[in-house]
């Protein structure tokens, strides 16, 4: 753990600490509206996860060093008894977290995503996010007008574009790192691995509309999981912190009390 980078976070509030984490392509941002609610009663940390928003960028990119980012962070700010929240990709990152040091994880929320492998399904963002030149691209506009080519869907792109950021005067660039997301992207999709449990109290919360988790699902959620419960969120799809966060933020907060 020698000179182990410290992620990027935005810390807010005080009283038990809340860690959020966000999903692939992702940034903590994503998380501020809710994160500020959260924070009148929990010392909040809103994460950036290594090759995502502000933390730092490096070649290796799975789900054990993800882990350890976090370890170290909380070693850093010498935190335990955490409620961890994690989305989609956050999602598997918490769940790894949990199984791998329990003793430092009080409670668990994991949003529209589950302990199984799902296969890689982000190749036409990925192609999307490869065919922008900003030496050619030189305005949010024109990133979005060439995205638009491979991600039809407008909500997408503008969760894309919010990682386009001036770098310097006239030079745009990505927060997140396109090379290491791309030549891994296989490892987004990794299972949780076998044989491993989370004994304490456990959130599912899932989208109506999302097919990331089903009834198939949760065989495999009560078998890592046995102490969990499932909620469904209504009238949204895998983005249902943003798609519908007063009911979001009920079920978190009532699951906590």
């Amino acid at each position: 753990m020698v000179n182990h980078p410290i992620l990027h976070a935005t810390i807010k509030g005080e009283g038990t600490p809340l860690f959020i984490l966000h999903g692939y392509f992702g940034m903590s941002d994503n998380w501020k509206t809710l994160g500020n609610q959260f924070s009148e009663n929990f010392e909040v940390h809103l994460i950036d996860q290594r090759n995502h928003g502000r933390s730092f960028h490096d070649d290796v990119f799975n789900y054990e060093v993800l882990v350890e980012d976090l370890h170290a962070y909380i070693q850093h700010h010498q935190l335990d008894k955490i409620v961890l929240i994690g989305h989609s990709m956050g999602g598997k990152t918490a769940m790894l977290f949990a199984v791998t040091y329990p003793e430092l994880v009080s409670k668990l929320i994991v949003v529209d995503i589950s302990p199984r492998k799902y296969d890689p399904h982000h190749n036409a963002i990925l192609a999307g996010l490869n065919s922008i030149d900003f030496s050619v691209e030189s305005s949010r506009g024109k990133v979005d007008e060439k995205l638009a080519v491979f991600v039809p869907e407008l909500g997408v792109r503008q969760f894309l574009l919010k990682n386009v950021y001036w770098k310097e005067k006239g030079q745009l660039a990505f927060r997140f790192n396109r090379a290491a997301l791309t030549s891994n992207n296989s490892e987004v999709g990794a299972a949780l691995p076998a044989f491993t449990r989370f004994e304490k109290e456990t959130l599912f919360l899932k989208g109506e509309n999302s097919a990331y988790i089903t009834s198939k699902e949760i065989p495999t959620i009560e078998t890592h999981f046995p102490k969990s419960k499932i909620i469904e969120v209504k009238n949204a799809g895998h983005w249902l912190h943003a798609e519908n966060p007063k009911q979001f933020y009920a079920e978190v907060c009532e699951f906590l009390r």
